[in-house]
Formats: C-alpha cells, sequence, structure tokens
C-alpha cells in the first residue's frame, strides 16, 4: 500500500513543475525581457534544426539518429544574438509606431511586418548563416538568388496568418514566444531547403 501512497503524494508534484516553470519564466521575462527571449530563442532556433536534421534523415531512410552538432549551434546563435533581440525591439517598435488606437492599426501593423520587416530579417538570416557556416559572397549570393524568393512566397504565406494574430491579439511580453514556437517549424523549413 506504501507505494500507491507515494504515487499519489508524488502526482501533484509532478504536475506543479509546469507551474513552477511557468513562474519561474514570467519572473525571468519582467526581469531579463531581452535576455529570456534571446535565450528562448536560442534554444528553439536550435531544435527548429535538430527537427529538420531529423526529417532530412526520415526522407532519406537513414538508420542514423546523430545530429550534426554544428548545424543547431548555427542556429542557436542566430536565435540568440539575432531573432530574440531583434524581434523584441521590433514588437516594441510597432507597438510604438502603431498603437493599437490607430485606425486600421491591425492592417497597417500587418503590412509593416510583412512588407518591410520579413524581406529584411529573412536576408539576413541568409547572410548571418552564410557567415557562420564559412561560406564566401559567391556562395552566399547563388544561394540567395536561388532560395531567396521561394522563401520569402512561403515566408508570407505562412507567416501572415500567425503574425496578424501575434501582433494584434498576443500581449506584447509574449509575441516573441509565440514567433518562436512558429519558428521552430520556419527554421526546420529553412534548413531543409538548403
Amino acid at each position: 500500500m506504501a507505494p500507491a501512497a507515494s504515487r499519489l503524494r508524488a502526482e501533484p508534484a509532478i504536475g506543479a513543475l509546469p507551474r513552477r516553470a511557468l513562474a519561474r519564466y514570467l519572473l525571468l521575462l519582467r526581469l531579463y525581457p531581452v535576455l529570456t527571449k534571446a535565450a528562448t530563442s536560442g534554444i528553439l532556433s536550435a531544435l527548429g534544426n535538430v527537427l529538420a536534421q531529423m526529417t532530412k534523415k526520415k526522407q532519406k531512410k537513414e538508420d542514423s539518429q546523430r545530429v550534426d552538432v554544428s548545424g543547431p549551434l548555427r542556429y542557436a546563435v542566430y536565435g540568440f544574438f539575432i531573432t530574440g533581440p531583434l524581434s523584441h525591439y521590433f514588437y516594441l517598435f510597432l507597438e510604438h509606431w502603431v498603437p493599437p488606437e490607430v485606425p486600421l492599426a491591425a492592417v497597417k501593423r500587418l503590412l509593416l511586418d510583412r512588407l518591410l520587416f520579413a524581406p529584411a530579417f529573412l536576408l539576413l538570416f541568409f547572410l548571418t548563416m552564410s557567415l557562420l557556416e564559412g561560406k564566401d559572397a559567391a556562395s552566399f549570393v547563388t544561394w540567395v538568388r536561388s532560395s531567396f524568393w521561394p522563401a520569402l512566397r512561403m515566408n508570407w504565406r505562412v507567416w501572415t496568418p500567425m503574425q496578424f494574430i501575434n501582433i494584434n491579439y498576443v500581449p506584447l511580453q509574449f509575441r516573441v514566444l509565440f514567433a518562436n514556437l512558429v519558428a521552430l517549424f520556419w527554421y526546420a523549413y529553412l534548413a531543409l531547403g538548403k
């Protein structure tokens, strides 16, 4: 009878773990917003690359479960130093520049994001990954010429509804996290396109 009783006492503690993790995340988000968003972006970007590698192996029917660590490291660097901080300040900029009470704010925010931020951010991704991979300028130009336009069109398809929800309905402090969760699969798509 003792094992069943100890299991019953352990279940509330297990249920409390997500609540404690969420409380800790919210505290860190309040105390260190940019650093917390950078760390979250780095982790989720790396996971997106791992997901892409696993998907590639399944498509090729490879038995190996080994992950090329350099890919997730590059994505973690990109997420930590670029995605997290840049997204944090972009969402603040949108909130300040196009406040919710402005007529057609939802449409204006979306247009700014989709027509200005998305192409620039995608080009920054291509440039950063090229630098982190040690590619020369010619390889970078070739990669951009062959992949930028298809990636941007896919970005518009995937991200437009997500960003409409994000920039208009998700509370400001959670917008980077929301985008990171969508980006988990987006980075997998980008990594598969290479």
